[in-house]
């Protein structure tokens, strides 16, 4: 063997070492890492690890047998987070999405679920520390052909990051989830994802006042499971309205029947309406102010709109609300007039506090901006009481959730990837975990304890490695209520060979 060299680094006060060989890819220099395992005898060369046992190893005579070695083996190795890993593993079998999963890179699967495991359960540490949890986690012993250093990861996002390979992800994926060829009732929404990279996806974009160097992610949610379905993603400069209808067409592409979808204001338009009218999927809307709908509407209903008949009581809020038939584009639609009582109060405390310090706005300007503080107009293709209709344009939030999630807990932002294919790889991941992590919320729904705390309690369950076994130590109680909750059982002893 030759162009290789070993390192070595020295982790809670045990000494390791890997082996880096040189090679070519496509013209370009880069390393193969080899992991050799424990230093028993760095002088001569011997190392231990779990496949090979004690051995000898040069970089010149590649690997032998440990000639003469008269030091004692330790026999236990290490102690390891156990639990969380454990309970993620489940979950994925429990979910059954551990064999859609496997298809994103069946070649190279175990770097796939130990990076995915980094990201729910480590989520406050980027990828370049991913190596670093894995040394003290059961996931190296439970995916030993993991490779979490930071030049691996990178390949390994910019592979599953191909076109080919997503395609085939959800089509695995929404096939599963639309079992049956069942309807699906959808939530749309986007999110912006601000960088600085250098290509095509990256503009400057101004959603809501707020200027910033972005790119778009769609995210479509099922509005049963709260599952997530889909994602796309867009130019920054590209603006919601233009979304909806491309999203809508690649769900059919996938064999996605849509019936129903809540979207929001940013999605409204006439072209938009009457595409999901020729689909037959009916929708509810938030209509933006600048429509002329929206202002005929606050003529003729908002000064009598705050009467008892109108009075809905919602999640500790009350909200005067008044339904009206209306045209949509040559079709029966309801809007919802509704004002929002606690809104209103300080959204007119807010102005007022403005507008009396402006000496230019008269008093009808005043009186004509105060109309319209805590207002908002429903639009729906459905005749749906007033009292339902809150509820049911407030499912929407399960998308705010996901996007939550993938922000703070799956590593989705910051953006730190520079090309293409790593930025779609990158994006994958975040959905997977997301996923996940809303299936571990469907599974222990009706518990004590919620997905993330879960995992967390779950993490003190340590494990003892030996030679050829490893010992799972005792679970306290609420871990065992949870696993009762699961029907799912920690193992004693779990075999290493």
């Amino acid at each position: 063997m030759s162009n290789g060299f070993i390192r070595y680094e020295t982790k809670n006060g045990v000494e390791y070492a890997s082996v880096y060989k040189a090679k070519r890819v496509d013209g370009k220099k880069t390393n193969d890492v080899e992991y050799l395992g424990r230093v028993i005898n760095k002088e001569n060369g011997i190392y231990q690890n779990r496949m090979r046992g004690v051995f000898s190893f040069s970089v010149e005579n590649g690997y032998a047998v440990a000639q003469n070695h008269k030091e004692p083996i330790v026999k236990e190795k290490l102690i390891l987070d156990f639990g969380d890993v454990f309970l993620l593993s489940e979950i994925l079998k429990l979910s059954g999405l551990q064999d859609i999963f496997e298809s994103v890179s069946p070649d190279n699967k175990d770097t796939l679920f130990a990076l995915l495991a980094h990201r729910v359960l480590d989520s406050c540490t980027a990828n370049r520390y991913a190596s670093d949890w894995l040394e003290g986690s059961y996931a190296r012993l439970l995916y030993p052909k993991a490779k979490l250093n930071s030049q691996r990861i990178s390949e390994f996002l910019s592979a599953i990051g191909e076109e080919d390979c997503i395609r085939r992800f959800f089509c695995a994926y929404l096939s599963f989830l639309a079992k049956n060829g069942e309807r699906h009732g959808i939530l749309v929404d986007s999110t912006g994802l601000p960088n600085d990279i250098h290509f095509p996806l990256t503009a400057i974009n101004n959603h809501n006042g707020v200027i910033s160097n972005e790119t778009r992610l769609i995210l479509v949610v099922d509005r049963q499971t709260k599952m997530p379905l889909y994602f796309r993603y867009a130019a920054g400069n590209i603006v919601d309205v233009s979304t909806l209808k491309t999203t809508l067409k690649e769900l059919s592409a996938f064999g996605v029947n849509v019936d129903f979808a809540i979207v929001d204001a940013g999605y409204y338009s006439e072209s938009n309406i009457r595409e999901m009218q020729k689909a037959e999927i009916s929708f509810v809307v938030r209509l933006v102010s600048n429509r002329k709908l929206y202002r005929d509407l606050v003529d003729n209903y908002v000064d009598n709109l705050e009467a008892a008949e109108n009075m809905v009581y919602y999640r500790e809020r009350l909200v005067y609300i008044k339904k009206v038939r209306v045209d949509l584009f040559g079709k029966d639609g309801y809007a919802y007039v509704a004002i929002d009582a606690d809104r209103k109060h300080d959204e007119l405390k807010k102005y007022a506090r403005s507008a009396l310090e402006n000496k230019d706005i008269s008093r009808e300007k005043m009186n004509s901006d105060m109309r319209t503080k805590g207002l908002f107009i429903l639009l729906s293709s459905q005749d749906i009481s007033t009292k339902e209709i809150l509820p049911l344009y407030y499912e929407r939030q399960a998308i705010e959730q996901v996007f939550d999630f993938s922000k703070n807990n799956a590593d989705l932002v910051p953006v730190r990837v520079h090309s293409e294919e790593t930025f779609r790889g990158h994006l994958l991941l975040s959905f997977l975990a997301s996923a996940t992590y809303i299936a571990a919320t469907n599974l222990l729904e009706d518990s004590d304890c919620c997905a993330m705390g879960a995992f967390h309690l779950f993490r003190n369950l340590k494990c003892k490695v030996f030679e050829k076994q490893s010992i799972v130590l005792e679970p306290n109680k609420k871990m065992t209520e949870i696993m009762k909750h699961l029907r799912v059982q920690a193992p004693l002893v779990v075999d290493l060979w």
